[in-house]
Order: structure tokens, then C-alpha cells, then sequence
């Protein structure tokens, strides 16, 4: 179980919207307690392709999120990107680009700005399981 703030989540959907068309990326870190992640902070990062396709984050802030999570005795849980147009699953370059198998994969999908939908994978090679997520 991977689990999220409603205040993060909220933060994770205002900065995607504020990026739109683009997408919008950022890493997630926290605390493990067996087999759950629990998210403690969420970082906003640049999507230096500027694509509403795909992202890649910017190297610098990547690297200063790192730091910072060591800082705060945290470790990389994974990283979240949003999809302006399409559903909240990995796309074929999202499982290509998963090189992480640790990690949890989020992606939150605008496709219906009323309803934004938000899921949590993990990815290995060409498959991806839903991971519960949970918001609070």
C-alpha cells in the first residue's frame, strides 16, 4: 500500500493543471514500514521536454530533491507525472523508461478535469500492477 495526504495530493493537482498542456512531473518521498510506502513529502519538478507526451525532470532539481530527502532522513519512494489526455495508467514509454523496480509510479490523469483520476504502479519490464493507493 502506498500512502498519500489529501494536502500532497491536492499540491501534486494543482501544479499538473498549472502545467497543462504540458505534463507535469515531480519524485515522492518517504518512509517504508514493511511492505507500505508512506509518502511524507512530494516534490515539483520542471518537465524540461515542455511535452504534453512525456517528461523527463530536470536534472539539478532531481539531484536537490535527493539531497533534501536525505536531509529529512527520508528515501525516493518513486516519482508522479500526469497525463493531460489520457488515462492514469503507464504508457509503452512510461514501462520502457521504468528502470526502477523499487519504486511506485504515480500518474494522474486530467483527461476529465472534473473528475481527475490519480493511481499508483509498480512497473517491471513490460507489465504494471496497481498499486492500493490511499489518500487521507
Amino acid at each position: 500500500m502506498i500512502k498519500l495526504s489529501k494536502s500532497d495530493y491536492e499540491k501534486i493537482l494543482h501544479h499538473a493543471e498549472s502545467e497543462l498542456p504540458n505534463e507535469a512531473c515531480g519524485l515522492i518521498g518517504g518512509v517504508k514500514e514493511g511492505s507500505d510506502k508512506i509518502i511524507k513529502k512530494v516534490y515539483l519538478l520542471t518537465n524540461i521536454d515542455h511535452s504534453n507526451e512525456h517528461f523527463s525532470l530536470d536534472p539539478k532539481e532531481q539531484l536537490a530533491a535527493i539531497k533534501d530527502m536525505r536531509a529529512e532522513g527520508l528515501v525516493p519512494l518513486g516519482n508522479w507525472h500526469s497525463h493531460p489526455e489520457s488515462p492514469s495508467r503507464p504508457s509503452d514509454e512510461d514501462k520502457r523508461l521504468a528502470y526502477d523496480k523499487t519504486a511506485s509510479y504515480m500518474i494522474l490523469s486530467l483527461m476529465n478535469k472534473d473528475e481527475p483520476v490519480l493511481n499508483s504502479f509498480h512497473i517491471e519490464g513490460t507489465d504494471s500492477t496497481k498499486e492500493e493507493l490511499v489518500i487521507e
